[in-house]
């Protein structure tokens, strides 16, 4: 809801400042005083075009700023906003603000952030609603007709998306194990041979870490047995080690008893001989422990250097040799039972899809019936807003295979007919600006339920008409602003008698300079206005006793 507005330097609009409330707000004042201007600076805060014709004469820069309360925490509005990067929280006003400067540039802002000309005509769709003379939004976009037309008459879409959800998924499966046989089709005598190859050679995970581990430790193992060689010819053979020590042994034997000293001399020795065998031992441990088949190492090191060329001929890592033989090995299984399976999934797009044509079918009669009610609905509505010739109708055809959605395979489309005999045609057809206002008002009340924007503001939509038209007009808007908020610019009293709130525009000169000011009317003020709107210039006591009379009777 649109709960104040700002202008600042806009035509002849120097400054000024307003709050609404809810529901049926009325703007009067003479011909001329610049109604039109406050619409125009409302419209620059919701992203219309920039004019710099709008900046007042003299000014460097026109501001406005509208205020809008946002009670909802989800829905479009909030996803909107989530998307661009506003957080605003449940009860936070929305504000958005237009500078526009002499030279024509101009900068949006929501919240006091930079924001695009684009994002705040994104945001009004779900703020507000105009309707005027020359209006082609709103009601008047055929697109929206369809989700009217549902809301009216609460169909029950939910199947028919979850349906065809399931249509498009079962046409994806197929198109992607079509688009796959195809590729393998072409590939087949090379997936063969990668199949058979990869079989041949049965790569395992590890296999890699497992045989450099084994290479390693063998051509570690050949180094050592070298080692160990070397020190059997040290230790071993008439010239070894332990030889001469055993002889030294001999002949201290014979000698030892000449002196204690040899007899330790004897002792050691006996000693080395015996650590020297354990050392034997032990390296003859080893060596059992140690040996290896040199055709092992020469078949671990073919394997291991076939398996990284493998890995490199298939670009990928060596331990995903196995993984990508069972892809391939797939992919050959489901080439060669292909046209199983394609019939498979040919069969589920056809089972699903005749699931969603029942679903929009059901849809689409729920949308006649709808569409019978809201026509009688827009028809009792027609005759007291003085087009009793005219005739309303919802259109329900069906759309061409390429434009079904989950929304179904229906296009709706509200149409009219304002002279007997002549043809209907979309709303945007209407001549006549004024039957074109009442017929967006006779629409809005029927949908009045359904909601819409939380701001409605009707331009002149009394024009030309008056006395009980002129009334009907009155009460079909104060009926619609006990759902939302509305706002009417209007040169009718009845319509002026029935708003709840009443703001007077006024133009006024000092002989120099022009200016546009707006006054909220009090009790008093509002039935002076009406009598002026009666009577015209000269206020006479009939005019306000019948402005009076209007008054109580609204």
């Amino acid at each position: 809801m649109l709960t104040a507005l700002a202008i600042r330097d806009v035509v002849l609009i120097e400054a000024l400042e307003l709050e609404f409330d809810g529901g049926l707000g009325v703007l009067t004042g003479e011909t001329g005083a610049g109604k039109s201007i406050l619409l125009d600076a409302l419209g620059l805060a919701l992203g219309s075009r920039a004019d710099s014709g709008l900046v007042r004469q003299g000014a460097a820069q026109a501001v406005v700023t509208a205020s809008f309360d946002t009670p909802h925490a989800d829905g479009p509005l909030a996803a909107l906003l989530c998307d661009n990067g506003f957080d605003i929280d449940p009860g936070e006003p929305l504000i958005m603000r237009r500078i526009v400067k002499a030279d024509g540039g101009s900068r949006g802002f929501v919240n006091d952030q930079p924001a695009s000309a684009g994002l705040l005509r994104d945001l009004a769709q779900h703020l507000v609603e105009v309707h005027g003379q020359h209006d082609d939004r709103g009601l008047l976009a055929p697109t929206g007709h369809r989700a009217l037309l549902d809301a009216f008459g609460r169909t029950q879409a939910t199947a028919t998306a979850t349906a065809h959800a399931a249509w498009r998924a079962a046409e994806g499966a197929l198109a992607a194990a079509r688009a796959e046989i195809e590729t393998a089709q072409r590939d087949r005598e090379w997936l063969e041979h990668a199949v058979g190859e990869l079989a041949a050679f049965a790569p395992e995970p590890g296999e890699e870490e497992t045989l450099a581990d084994r290479r390693r430790t063998m051509q570690r193992a050949e180094k050592i047995a070298d080692d160990l060689a070397a020190i059997d010819t040290y230790l071993e053979g008439s010239d070894g080690g332990l030889s001469r020590l055993r002889q030294a042994a001999r002949v201290l034997e014979r000698i030892a008893d000449a002196h204690p000293a040899l007899a330790d001399a004897l002792a050691a020795i006996d000693r080395a001989v015996i650590e020297g065998a354990v050392a034997e031992d032990r390296m003859k441990e080893a060596r059992a422990a140690l040996w290896f088949e040199p055709s092992q190492l020469e078949s671990d090191e073919e394997r291991l250097f076939d398996l990284r060329g493998l890995a490199r001929k298939h670009r990928v890592q060596p331990d995903d040799l196995a993984e990508l033989a069972d892809e391939l090995r797939g992919k050959l299984e489901r080439l060669n039972a292909g046209e199983e399976g394609i019939a498979a999934l040919e069969a589920k797009v056809a089972t699903t899809r005749s699931d969603y044509e029942k679903a929009a079918d059901a849809l689409s009669a729920e949308r006649h019936i709808a569409a019978t009610r809201l026509d009688a609905a827009v028809a009792s509505e027609l005759a007291p807003l003085k087009l009793d010739a005219a005739r309303f109708r919802t259109v329900v055809a069906p759309l061409a295979e390429e434009q079904w959605s989950a929304a179904g395979r229906d296009r709706v489309e509200f149409e009219i007919s304002t002279n007997p005999g002549a043809p209907f045609a979309g709303l945007t057809k209407i001549a006549s600006g004024g039957e074109l206002s009442r017929f967006i008002l006779a629409l809005k009340v029927a949908l009045a339920e359904e909601g819409g924007a939380a701001t409605m503001i009707f331009d002149e939509i009394d024009r030309g008409v008056g006395g009980a038209v002129a009334s009907a007009i009155g009460e079909r808007l104060a009926r619609l602003a006990e759902r939302t908020q509305v706002l009417v610019v209007t040169h009718s009293p009845q319509v002026a008698a029935r708003g709840s709130g009443h703001f007077f525009i006024a133009k006024s000169s000092d002989g120099t300079v022009t200016r546009t000011g707006v006054h909220a009317l009090d009790e008093a003020e509002r039935r002076e206005e009406i009598a002026r709107m009666l009577s015209g210039a000269t206020i006479t006591d009939e005019a306000r006793a019948q402005a009076e009379r209007l008054l109580e009777a609204a």
